[in-house]
């Protein structure tokens, strides 16, 4: 039996690239690919009782924003949202989208957006691409209903050294590999990294100058080459280990780093926290403005990478932990006015680590997010413990999807 048919009218963009529209009932109902303002007719895929989900059958009046996307597979790949968009209809999306967050799972009356600050690229801004593999061996993305790989033969998302290389990328089958990874750095150096169901090394026949790692229960083994790249922001080298988290889109983490430096008041009195610091991007620029930089961070080779960083500084201390086992242990012990960076990952702030960092009671907190619903929640929750929102400032380090970073700015 073939599900029923609808006609609906869109009405805007949600977080997770859809848009939404209203049912005959009144249900909520979220279509990916389509745009605000489209009438569509639509098949429902999901049914709840206060929401549904559906998929476009046609297009009855498209909206005059509606663009011929780039990418042959896009609405089959999963990768990309909103190529159908104008770039500068996709910086004002996010803003709108994140203000919604905001005000809805926050609770936060006119929140301080500010305009989406864009990508120098639109496209081929990636420095690390992660690819799955068919059963037969060619590389590909998790498809659009998520739920088997799709062979690609074209990417407009890669930084042009990865897209260069991924053309001659072909596996002989699966091999026993969940993840196929491709990371970029300073003078186009590449990194392949190989993700394993098994300990035992892949074999691989590769004709090209480029490191190969590969990475098994979270163990590193050098194939090819070197166990790291080199990425630099500003003129400043970073040390990045293959399992080592950085910004996808490096020129962003740029845009990033001086916004940090226009909002944060920086103090030779004062320690700064980097929570979640990851390989050190925001320390390393702020060690020589504070007394003290506290660096906590859980992923090992993250504070390897950390400890290289910032190698050059003698004010730094690296705690290695959950924020939420760490900054409840320091708290007592801080004494100087405090600032802080957290850059969680999208699950957001830890209720503990929340706790800790309101008995710390920091003059300033800056926080880095890569999810606005978790945002929204930790920064009600903020707010309750005294402070104010001062403003909130997307990012877009993920141009063609719906993906947010942001920059807020909480002050007592």
């Amino acid at each position: 039996m073939n599900p029923p048919k609808h006609q609906i009218t869109l009405e805007k963009l949600t977080y997770g690239g859809e848009a939404m529209g209203r049912l005959q009932d009144g249900r909520a109902v979220f279509i990916p690919f389509g745009l605000p303002g489209e009438t569509v007719r639509i098949q429902l895929t999901q049914e709840k009782q206060n929401f549904a989900r559906g998929e476009i059958i046609e297009i009855l009046k498209p909206s005059p924003d509606r663009v011929t996307a780039k990418c042959k597979h896009f609405t089959q790949c999963g990768g990309c949202h909103y190529q159908n968009l104008p770039y500068e209809k996709q910086l004002l999306a996010k803003a709108d989208i994140l203000r919604d967050q905001l005000q809805r799972i926050g609770k936060i009356e006119n929140p301080p957006v500010q305009a989406t600050i864009p990508s120098p690229n639109q496209w081929n801004y990636r420095n690390h691409v992660q690819f799955h593999l068919t059963d037969d061996g060619k590389i590909g993305f998790i498809n659009a209903h998520g739920n088997k790989t799709l062979p690609i033969e074209e990417c407009h998302l890669p930084e042009a050294a990865i897209d260069a290389f991924r053309n001659d990328l072909q596996f002989e089958s699966r091999m026993n590999l969940e993840r196929v990874s491709l990371r970029s750095g300073a003078d186009d150096d590449l990194m392949l990294i190989l993700e394993s169901e098994t300990e035992e090394t892949p074999e691989l026949e590769i004709e090209a100058d480029i490191s190969i790692i590969h990475v098994y229960e979270d163990h590193p083994v050098v194939i090819a080459g070197s166990n790291a790249l080199t990425i630099q922001v500003f003129g400043k080298d970073f040390h990045v280990s293959a399992p080592s988290f950085f910004q996808v889109n490096t020129p962003m983490a740029e845009k990033m780093v001086q916004h940090l430096q226009t909002c944060l008041p920086v103090s030779l009195l004062t320690t700064l926290i980097d929570l979640y610091c990851g390989v050190g991007l925001f320390s390393k620029f702020f060690a020589s403005k504070y007394a003290k930089v506290i660096g906590i961070e859980s992923a090992p080779s993250s504070c390897e990478d950390f400890a290289i960083n910032l190698d050059e500084f003698n004010n730094v201390e690296l705690y290695e932990g959950a924020a939420e086992e760490i900054l409840p242990a320091l708290a007592p012990q801080l004494t100087q006015p405090i600032h802080i960076i957290l850059d969680p990952p999208r699950a957001g702030l830890d209720k503990h680590a929340l706790d800790a960092l309101l008995q710390i009671n920091p003059q300033v907190i800056a926080y880095v997010s890569c999810d606005p619903s978790t945002l929204a929640r930790d920064a009600a929750r903020l707010i309750k413990g005294g402070y104010t929102l001062q403003q909130v400032t997307p990012f877009d380090l993920f141009p063609q999807t719906y993906h947010i970073e942001s920059i807020s700015i909480f002050t007592r």
